[in-house]
C-alpha cells in the first residue's frame, strides 16, 4: 500500500489539496495522511492585534491564540470528515516545529505529497511559486504533486518529454504509483530546436518504453523554445489535464539565476503538476 501526504496550512485551508489527496488516493489504494503543519511561531494575526493590559499583562494575547487553535482543528476536522465519509485508511500528522524542515522529513518516508500551488505558510501572499515551494520542490525527497486552487477529475495526462534521464524518470515515477491513471487519454509533449526534426528524441527506445507502460499514448513534437511552447500548449488543454514533468533540481546558485520550467508552470499554468527529479 502506497503513502501519500497532503500537506496543509490550517490557517488557509485547502480543499482542492484535500479533494485530490482523496481522488488518488482511491484510484491507487493508498493510505492517506493528513499533514498539518502548525508551525509554532506562525499566526494568522498581526502583531498590531496584539493589546497588552497596563499592569504587563498578555492582554488579548490567550484570546488570539485560542481562536488560532479553533482554526487549526476546523482544517483537520475538514479533512477528517471527507476522508472519513471516502472510507479510505488514514492518519493525522500534527507537526509542530518549524513547517519546511518538518514537511521535508515527511517528504522522506512517503510515496508522493500534494500541495497547493499557493502554500507559503506564512500570513503574507506571495506570488506563485512561494519561495517556501521553490526550496520544498528542489529538496523533496519524493514525487510532488502541486495542485490549483479548484479539483478537477483527471481526464488526460500529459508527459512532458525532452530526452533527458530526468523527464524520463518523472514518466516512471508516475507509471508506479498511479498505474490506475495511465490507462486514460496520454498524451507525450516533446519540444525540438527549430533546426532539429520533428523526431522524438530517441524515439526508438522512447517508443519501445512507452509501449510498455502507456500503450495508449500519442506524440506531439513542436518546434521553437521550449518554455514558451509548453505553456502556450498547456494553456489550451482543458483544467481536467494533468501535467507529468522531471528536472527541478539545481543547485542553490543555479536556481538564484535560471528559473526552472516548474516555476513558469505553476506560476502560468492553472493545471495540477506531477513534479519528480531524481537526486
Amino acid at each position: 500500500m502506497k503513502k501519500i501526504i497532503g500537506a496543509f496550512d490550517g490557517y488557509k485551508f485547502s480543499e482542492s489539496t484535500r479533494d485530490y489527496t482523496i481522488y488518488l488516493a482511491k484510484h491507487s489504494n493508498a493510505h492517506l495522511v493528513g499533514v498539518f503543519l502548525d508551525d509554532i511561531l506562525y499566526h494568522s494575526y498581526r502583531l498590531s492585534q496584539v493589546r497588552f493590559d497596563g499592569n504587563g499583562s498578555q492582554g488579548n494575547l490567550k484570546q488570539l491564540d485560542k481562536e488560532d487553535e479553533e482554526k487549526r482543528e476546523n482544517a483537520v476536522h475538514l479533512f477528517e470528515s471527507e476522508v472519513q465519509n471516502a472510507k479510505l485508511n488514514y492518519s493525522i500528522h500534527r507537526d509542530k516545529d518549524a513547517a519546511f524542515p518538518d514537511l521535508l522529513h515527511e517528504t522522506i518516508y512517503s510515496d508522493l505529497l500534494v500541495i497547493y500551488k499557493n502554500e507559503t505558510f506564512t500570513r503574507f501572499e506571495e506570488q506563485a511559486p512561494s519561495q517556501f515551494m521553490r526550496e520544498l520542490l528542489a529538496e523533496t525527497q519524493c514525487p510532488v504533486m502541486v495542485v490549483p486552487h479548484t479539483f478537477k477529475p483527471i481526464s488526460k495526462i500529459i508527459l512532458l518529454y525532452n530526452g533527458k534521464p530526468a523527464s524520463v524518470y518523472a514518466i516512471k515515477m508516475f507509471s508506479y504509483l498511479l498505474p490506475a491513471l495511465k490507462y486514460i487519454e496520454t498524451e507525450v509533449l516533446s519540444i525540438n530546436d527549430e533546426k532539429e526534426s520533428y523526431h522524438l528524441p530517441d524515439n526508438k527506445y522512447m517508443k519501445e518504453f512507452m509501449h510498455r507502460h502507456f500503450p495508449h499514448a500519442t506524440f506531439t513534437v513542436l518546434k521553437g523554445d521550449a518554455e514558451q511552447e509548453i505553456t502556450t500548449y498547456l494553456k489550451l488543454q482543458k483544467e481536467n489535464a494533468l501535467v507529468v514533468l522531471g528536472a527541478y533540481q539545481r543547485n542553490m546558485v543555479s536556481r538564484l539565476f535560471k528559473r526552472s520550467l516548474a516555476d513558469c508552470l505553476i506560476e502560468k499554468v492553472n493545471l495540477p503538476l506531477f513534479i519528480a527529479h531524481n537526486h
